[in-house]
C-alpha cells in the first residue's frame, strides 16, 4: 500500500496564540476550505475533519464543509475525523457521505468513533448510559448500509428498518470506513473483528507504546479470516511544521499549551509546561519542528508501528491562520517529497 501523509483539524476557536481575539466560527469555517484546497495543491493525501458540539470550536457538521471543499479539490481524500456515530443516524451519516462522494468524484471516507467530547449525547437526546450499545448498534447499521442498497436491521437504540432502499448510492463501489480509536483495546479488537481499516489517535507518550495495540488489531483481524496485509493503520498526533526547529516551537507552543491547560481544567489534567512540550518533541508524540525533523519521525512511526498513513493534526488551538498555511506548504512541499524518497529506496530494496 502507497504511504499516505495528510492533516486533521477540530477547527478550533480559541483565542489566537491563546491570548488574541479568537476567529469567528464563520472566519475558521472558510480558513479550513483554504486550508484543505492548499493541502490538495501541494499535494497531501487525506485531509480529516472534526466534529464538535460546542463554543471553541467552529465545526459541527464536517460533510458540509468538506463539501464545500470538495468542489474546489481535485485529488485529496476528504474524511471526518470523527463522526460521533452514536450520537447520530446511520442513514444519513451514509446519505451526507455518499452525497459528498458525488461532490468530490468518490474522494470520501468516513473516520468513525464513540468521540472523546460528549455534548451531541444530551443535545441529540441520547442517555450515556447506552454509550456502548448506542455505538456497537450504530455502527453495524452504517456498515450494513454500506455494505447493501436494500437493507434490513433490528436494534435496540433505533427504530428497525423492514426491506428499505438507502439512497443516493456512494461512487464508490463502498464508502471507506475507518475506526478511530485513542488507544482503546476494546476498540482494536472490534476494528479487527470487522476488517475495518483503523487509526490511533496518539498525542501523547511515546508511540511505540501502540504496538501491542496494533498486534491485538492485526491478530483479531487474522483470526476472523482477514488479510492484514489488505488493512490501512493510520496514526495521528499533534504537529507544525516551520523553517527551523526553534521557530516551529516558539510559533507552535503558546496555541497549544492554552488548548491543552483549558482542556485540562475540564479533565483533571497537570498543568502544562515548556519542559512538557520539549519532552514530548524529543521523546513522545509531538511532530514539531523543521521539515527534516518532522519528516524523520515521521519515518520513526512508520518503521516503529507498520502504519501506511500519517495524519498531522494542525493547529492545536488557534494560530494566524498564514501561519497554518506555511505550514501546510512545507508539509507537503518539503516534508512528503522526504518521505516518498524514503519509501522509493525502501521499495526498491526488497
Amino acid at each position: 500500500m502507497k504511504f499516505e501523509l495528510g492533516l486533521s483539524s477540530f477547527a478550533e476557536i480559541s483565542p489566537i496564540n491563546g491570548v488574541e481575539e479568537p476567529f469567528s466560527a464563520h472566519e475558521r469555517i472558510n480558513q479550513i476550505v483554504e486550508e484543505i484546497k492548499l493541502a490538495d495543491q501541494v499535494g497531501l493525501d487525506i485531509y480529516g475533519l472534526g466534529e464538535h458540539h460546542r463554543e471553541d470550536y467552529a465545526v459541527s457538521d464536517p460533510v458540509t464543509v468538506l463539501a464545500a471543499a470538495a468542489s474546489q479539490t481535485e485529488n485529496i481524500r476528504l474524511s471526518s475525523a470523527v463522526t460521533v456515530l452514536s450520537s447520530d443516524d446511520p442513514v444519513r451519516v451514509y446519505q451526507r457521505f455518499a452525497t459528498l462522494d458525488a461532490i468530490s468524484n468518490g474522494r470520501a471516507e468516513i473516520m468513525a468513533g464513540r468521540g472523546s467530547f460528549i455534548e451531541s449525547f444530551p443535545l441529540f437526546g441520547y442517555d450515556l448510559k447506552d454509550y456502548d450499545l448506542l455505538y456497537k448498534e450504530k455502527l453495524d447499521l452504517l456498515l450494513q448500509i454500506n455494505e447493501n442498497e436494500t437493507v434490513n436491521w433490528q436494534g435496540e437504540t433505533r427504530a428497525s428498518i423492514d426491506n428499505l432502499k438507502v439512497f443516493p448510492r456512494a461512487v464508490q463501489n463502498k464508502l471507506p470506513i475507518w475506526l478511530a480509536t485513542g488507544g482503546n483495546s476494546e476498540s482494536s479488537m472490534r476494528a479487527g473483528k470487522l476488517g475495518l481499516p483503523i487509526t490511533y489517535a496518539i498525542i501523547g507518550g511515546a508511540p511505540s507504546r501502540f504496538k501491542r495495540n496494533i498486534a491485538m488489531y492485526k491478530a483479531v483481524a487474522e483470526s476472523n479470516g482477514f488479510d492484514t496485509s489488505q488493512l490501512p493503520i493510520a496514526t495521528h498526533s499533534w504537529g507544525y511544521v516551520a523553517d527551523t526547529d526553534e521557530l516551529a516551537k516558539k510559533e507552535y507552543y503558546p496555541s497549544s499549551a492554552y488548548v491543552i491547560n483549558q482542556l485540562g481544567q475540564e479533565r483533571g489534567w497537570p498543568q502544562y509546561s515548556i519542559e512538557k512540550f520539549e519532552q514530548e518533541i524529543v521523546h513522545g508524540a509531538l511532530f514539531v519542528g523543521s521539515p527534516e525533523t518532522v519528516a524523520s519521525k515521521i519515518i520513526k512511526i512508520h518503521e516503529d508501528l507498520g502504519i501506511n498513513r500519517f495524519m498531522l493534526h494542525l493547529p492545536v488551538g488557534s494560530m494566524p491562520h498564514e501561519k497554518v498555511l506555511k505550514s501546510i506548504q512545507l508539509l507537503g512541499e518539503k516534508v512528503k517529497p522526504i518521505i516518498d524518497e524514503y519509501m522509493k529506496n525502501k521499495e526498491e530494496m526488497k
